[in-house]
């Protein structure tokens, strides 16, 4: 058995290293290692509760508002409190934002271009994929930009600025919306939507939407082969995407996109049937992170205090567990626990891998362009926007969970008089690269890995799996 180092890998978000056992001329079994630590929830222990809404969102760059999001539904539960409804649709259209921006970076800058390497220049897709994808010069990278930029004038116009915004409160949003401003923010969308429709997709977004079979998505791929998501599609015969890099753990996603009540991606767990779960049952595992090991234990009791002479450790990343079980999580688990029906054949049909990943994210920019029109038309302007915010919390302990764009982000919060005693993230890419745990079970990851060709020629297929979970290390430790 030969082993083999890969890493630091380029456009991620953080430090990543993964290591992997050949055997045969595939992975016979891998390490993902975070290679960061970061401190952040020993850095808010002491501090007045709502100072969390200045410090999280500085974990990462790329996934700020989620981590604002997430705080903020902590402190609602601890305070007592709920958000009026435009304060929710206006947090839902910041977060979708972000959400929206973070795919199209995914899909457009960090996943794409790996397919506009030499090695592939024998297929025939290859000289549209090198043209349109190749990094820097690729036609497609200055298009995308620009409407991305489009897409942010929301951003800016209803948090601020991003990222790092101070908008998001327990309450709801610190700032209203006008009328005027409301006519600014539905040309800006319709724009980027413009953009969607002509290159990303090909077709109306609403058509995009309905696609409900691997049939309807082959028609299409037929039908459009020039826009952006149709030549990703063309790659995935020659390749086999949609038998790359499978995991088979269960889909896990929390409720985001709540108005009123009802959650627009609703919490759940998938293994053969989507099923509720409780935070109860989440403990978190340090067996192989260079941290103290308290055991598998709930993020309520748990700590993050480092331990740099493990000898046996391999990442600073906790590995959360839920029930005793690894669960991925991402834009797949969210859609079919919405009951999409594309995605729902597609993980009934192949699972978790690489193509049903990445289609999963790229439906979901379609979905939330048009739900951020709905929730800006849905605006009742005269209501209010926030809820007052009580002087002194109602409980000692509280939890939010939101969904960032790779997934699950879960917040833990203690305090103790008036002070935060206690405050625990896990973050999406936790889960998804997480180290081995008691049990010695391979994380989401490292599971997707085994079986995968390992011969130099074969590296990128390595990569491919990696971006198709699109790891953002910075978030993984805090």
């Amino acid at each position: 058995m030969t082993r083999k180092i890969l890493g630091p890998f380029n456009r991620v978000e953080g430090d990543l290293t993964v290591s992997i056992d050949i055997q045969d001329g595939v992975v016979a079994s891998a390490q993902v290692s975070s290679g960061l630590f970061r401190g952040f929830e020993r850095i808010l222990v002491g501090r007045h509760p709502l100072d969390a809404l200045a410090i999280v969102p500085r974990i990462c760059g790329i996934c700020s508002v989620s981590q604002s999001v997430a705080a903020a539904h902590a402190l609602a539960t601890l305070y007592g409190i709920h958000p009026p409804p435009n304060g929710e649709r206006v947090r839902n259209i910041i977060h979708a934002v972000e959400n929206v921006a973070d795919h199209l970076t995914h899909f457009y800058l960090f996943f794409m271009p790996d397919f506009a390497h030499p090695h592939y220049s024998n297929q025939a897709w290859y000289p549209n994929i090198h043209d349109r994808f190749i990094a820097i010069q690729g036609s497609a990278h200055r298009e995308m930009l620009a409407a991305r930029a489009m897409l942010m004038r929301l951003m800016g116009t209803l948090a601020g600025h991003w990222p790092h915004s101070l908008v998001i409160q327990p309450g709801g949003v610190s700032r209203t919306v006008s009328a005027a401003e409301r006519i600014r923010l539905q040309h800006w969308l319709a724009g980027f939507r413009r953009f969607l429709e002509q290159k990303t997709f090909g077709i109306p977004l609403e058509a995009l939407a309905e696609l409900a079979t691997t049939e309807a998505l082959s028609a299409y791929q037929a039908n459009h082969p020039h826009a952006d998501f149709s030549q990703f599609l063309q790659v995935n015969p020659s390749l086999k995407l949609d038998q790359l890099g499978t995991c088979r753990s269960a889909l896990l996603a929390a409720e985001s996109y709540p108005v009123e009540g009802k959650a627009w991606s609703p919490a759940g767990v998938w293994h053969n049937e989507r099923q509720a779960w409780h935070s109860a049952h989440i403990r978190e595992h340090s067996h192989y992170a260079w941290l103290v090991d308290y055991d598998a234990a709930s993020p309520h009791q748990d700590h993050t205090m480092p331990l740099l002479d493990k000898a046996h450790a391999y990442s600073w990343s906790k590995a959360p567990r839920l029930d005793g079980q690894t669960a991925q999580t991402g834009a797949l688990a969210r859609g079919v626990l919405r009951g999409d029906p594309l995605l729902a054949a597609l993980w009934q049909q192949q699972g978790s891998t690489v193509l049903s990943r990445v289609v999963a994210r790229v439906r979901e920019v379609a979905l939330l362009t048009l739900k951020m029109q709905t929730w800006l038309q849905e605006l009742v302007l005269d209501d209010p926007f926030q809820t007052p915010l009580p002087t002194t919390p109602v409980i000692s302990h509280s939890e939010g969970f939101t969904e960032a764009a790779r997934g699950m982000l879960g917040h833990w919060l203690g305090i103790e008089q008036g002070q935060i005693q206690h405050y625990q993230i896990i973050a999406p890419t936790t889960w998804n690269f997480s180290p081995r745990d008691h049990q010695d079970q391979a994380g989401p990851l490292e599971q997707a890995l085994v079986g995968t060709p390992a011969t130099d020629a074969d590296s990128l297929a390595i990569q491919h799996i990696v971006r198709s979970f699109d790891p953002c290390q910075v978030c993984t430790v805090h």
